[in-house]
């Protein structure tokens, strides 16, 4: 028992691996840092208000979906990924499925096969993206298209 000075001890933010000799089945819910370097057959969703990042390493695999504020995909995704803050698809990342996002950053070499949906204060806007595949940076917010019937 460690006595911190005679401070109240916070608790210790957390860091939960999921290693790559490691498969679980069944839905993970966490709040802080979810580690992903095997993989999760379940649905993966960050505890109602937590600062919680879920990060799929490149040998990383997740089926099913994932609902954090923070999201780093380097590894692959068969499902929704849905997040109010910050979605970083890096140069391995494979997302089958939607991808909800506030922000989002994606890296060259990063696939999409799904729609990217940008959510801000609960308006949707979404923009079809059949198999990208990112050359070169980010995209830019586009602008949604009024189409005139007739």
């Amino acid at each position: 028992m460690g006595m911190l000075g005679g401070k109240k001890q916070k608790s210790e933010k957390g860091t939960t691996l999921v290693a790559n000799n490691c498969q679980i089945e069944g839905d993970v819910l966490f709040s802080d840092e979810l580690c992903i370097e095997g993989v999760v057959k379940g649905d993966i969703i960050a505890k109602e208000g937590a600062k919680a990042q879920v990060r799929v390493s490149d040998k990383g695999c997740v089926v099913g979906e994932i609902r954090a504020p923070s999201v780093i995909v380097n590894g692959k995704v068969f499902g929704d990924i849905y997040s109010d803050k910050h979605v970083e698809l890096a140069a391995r990342a494979e997302v089958k499925g939607n991808v909800y996002y506030n922000l989002i950053e994606m890296v060259m070499g990063s696939r999409v096969d799904g729609s990217l949906v940008h959510v801000e204060d609960g308006k949707r806007e979404v923009r079809q993206v059949e198999r990208r595949s990112v050359q070169g940076a980010a995209p830019a917010p586009v602008q949604p298209v009024k189409t005139k019937s007739a």
